[in-house]
């Protein structure tokens, strides 16, 4: 499980792990953690590394000691309950998943596809990392091609364990999304280590020259892509647009993954999502490269793949301007995540420990609006995007994936403004069918 002394039920790691199926307490402030010395303090009581505790993710209680548990299970009825959900809804039920083990649970679930895969999850691998660091460190187009082409038969085996996974049904893969800055070390640890090799190092040593060397210039550019609001920086589609070739790289895994598949008797279909548009002509750029190596791949391999083009709507522009911006969408996929923070202005990560519990306590807000999807402020800018999107697409598809697809409020919401699907973490599925289904009885 995960514990954390900042943060809270919505912020990264709390979503994080409800995706990786794992019981998380998020902000629980009581503690202090102390990395040197490798240990908790509740109060007067130290808890060293070691130390079993229970995490109750449920209620958000931290028990000292192991509590005896079992492996939850859906019983016999509750499985009729859900299949007479599926009757009902009309919404349809799709989880975010980024490995084949994710997508087999989603299924085994009751998911009907994958509206969310973070190929960014991907990057972080230990193995790959020092390749995508090489790819970020490029000083030349040629530097970066060399590194994309090692991550590219990674990249494509990926995608081929998690559409093989999903046999007959859509996964929707979001290219790279996060700031480059993310895959790099640490500035403030990489320029401690710097300071320990000028001072302990035989600086007349070519092998330690050579090491400070190339921390040094490490150094350099992690600096030079630090931004001071990151999240509101050069992330998505910004990056498709700096540097295409990454993007490329991507699509053409997705598409060869898919065609090595389709030869092997699978039915794929692999929906390409470009995150973060605040303009149409972003996506009438991505897209156009995307369908140009789609058919690359599909004339070179012999083969007719279905695939999808589409974008997330996370920022207000693209929501006020989707009628343009569907023009060139199959899809909108809400990332209502990034939308309630830049509707807000709130951080995620930063409201929910300092001073989101006092706006609720007071009155200000009703709920939670990461947890429960604020209908009066973010809703409102939804509904707008649907009416507009579908005048500028009438065959436009249109749902959300952030946490909110397994909010029960949330997906009533997703019902009443027309959506055609939720989508949301593994484990949240069996209740989003639930509750697709009681917001199609009560908005009948």
């Amino acid at each position: 499980g995960i514990l954390t002394s900042r943060g809270g039920m919505t912020s990264h790691a709390a979503v994080v792990a409800r995706h990786m199926g794992k019981p998380a307490v998020c902000g629980c402030e009581a503690l202090r953690i102390n990395y040197a010395d490798k240990k908790m303090v509740i109060g007067d009581v130290e808890y060293p590394e070691g130390t079993e505790i229970t995490i109750d993710g449920a209620t958000g209680r931290v028990i000292k000691g192991l509590v005896p548990m079992k492996d939850p299970e859906l019983s016999a009825e509750f499985q009729t309950i859900l299949q007479w959900a599926d009757e009902i809804r009309t919404l349809q039920v799709l989880a975010n998943a980024d490995t084949p083990d994710d997508a087999l649970q989603a299924r085994e679930f009751g998911a009907q596809g994958i509206g969310l895969c973070r190929t960014e999850h991907m990057f972080m691998d230990s193995a790959r990392l020092p390749i995508v660091q090489k790819m970020i460190l490029a000083q030349t187009v040629e530097e970066r091609n060399e590194a994309l082409a090692e991550l590219l038969p990674m990249q494509e085996q990926d995608f081929y364990g998690i559409l093989k996974a999903m046999n007959g049904l859509p996964v929707t893969i979001r290219l790279l999304d996060p700031p480059l800055h993310e895959f790099l070390p640490n500035a403030e640890e990489l320029l401690e280590e710097i300071l320990v090799l000028k001072l302990t190092g035989d600086q007349e040593d070519r092998k330690t020259q050579e090491l400070l060397h190339n921390k040094e210039t490490l150094l350099k550019k992690i600096r030079a892509l630090h931004e001071a609001n990151p999240m509101l920086g050069h992330r998505g589609c910004r990056l498709g647009i700096t540097y295409p070739e990454i993007y490329a790289m991507q699509a053409r895994a997705i598409f060869q993954a898919s065609a090595r598949l389709v030869k092997e008797g699978y039915r794929v279909y692999p929906y390409v999502k470009i995150p973060l548009v605040i303009h149409y002509k972003e996506l009438e750029i991505l897209r156009k490269q995307t369908e140009q190596i789609a058919q690359e791949v599909m004339a070179s391999e012999g083969v007719t793949i279905d695939y999808k083009v589409g974008t997330m709507i996370e920022m207000p522009r693209a929501a006020l301007t989707a009628d343009e911006i569907a023009r060139y969408a199959d899809f909108f996929s809400f990332g209502t995540n990034d939308l309630t923070q830049t509707v807000f202005g709130f951080s995620r990560d930063d409201a929910e420990g300092k001073f989101l519990p006092n706006y609720i306590n007071s009155g200000i807000l009703q709920n939670n609006p990461f947890a429960v999807l604020d209908r009066e402020g973010v809703g409102k800018i939804m509904k707008m995007c649907v009416e507009l999107g579908r005048q500028g697409n009438p065959g436009l598809k249109i749902g959300i994936c952030g946490e909110h697809g397994g909010d029960p409020s949330s997906i009533e919401f997703c019902q009443q403004i027309g959506l055609n699907y939720v989508s949301c973490s593994p484990f949240r599925v069996p209740i989003a069918r639930l509750a697709a289904a009681q917001a199609a009885i009560s908005n009948r």
